[in-house]
């Protein structure tokens, strides 16, 4: 991207101030990266306003992860990494979530490829999504117990995992 990428970041911050003043918490700029943090009840409003408004037109979303910041709260960082392939911008919205209370609004209305990375997230971090139209397991059994990418799970897991016959347990 060749274009001044803080200069566009001031584009979108001003249009999301303009449209919502209470639309962001905190912005960050890293490494010619922009995080806009957002309260957790207006994700998918800020959502809509990013694909629909004509001036910013972030009609991608290229990925959708989360970080557990355990035993910190807010615990988890929801990040949704946007394009805009007509302004050739990037821009991460991020949104914290409490450990007790780990749910915000699903994506896919928005951009429907938010499904299986929120399945995804939701699969490993246990993040429930509301409105998610089919929130279930997609990397993991169904009777799988707890979510392995939370740093409270245990290394070894919660289950002992049965001996199959031909294979001897390492010593190393």
């Amino acid at each position: 991207m060749t274009e001044n990428t803080s200069q566009n970041a001031n584009v979108v911050v001003e249009h999301l101030r303009a449209w919502n003043p209470n639309a962001i918490e905190e912005v960050m700029e890293f490494r010619g990266e922009t995080t806009i943090v957002l309260p957790r009840k207006i994700l998918r409003g800020v959502a809509e306003r990013c694909r629909e408004d004509a001036a910013l037109r972030f009609d991608l979303l290229t990925d959708a992860t989360c970080v557990d910041r355990y035993p910190h709260e807010p615990r988890y960082e929801l990040n949704y990494h946007l394009v805009s392939i007509p302004r050739k911008d990037k821009i991460r919205l991020k949104v914290r979530l409490s450990g007790a209370d780990p749910v915000v609004d699903t994506l896919c209305p928005v951009w429907p490829g938010a499904n299986w990375l929120e399945r995804e997230i939701f699969d490993l971090m246990g993040i429930r999504f509301t409105g998610h139209p089919d929130l279930r397991r997609v990397l993991l059994p169904d009777d799988f117990e707890g979510h392995p990418l939370r740093k409270d799970y245990p290394v070894e897991g919660y289950r002992d995992v049965p001996m199959v016959p031909g294979f001897r347990k390492s010593s190393v």
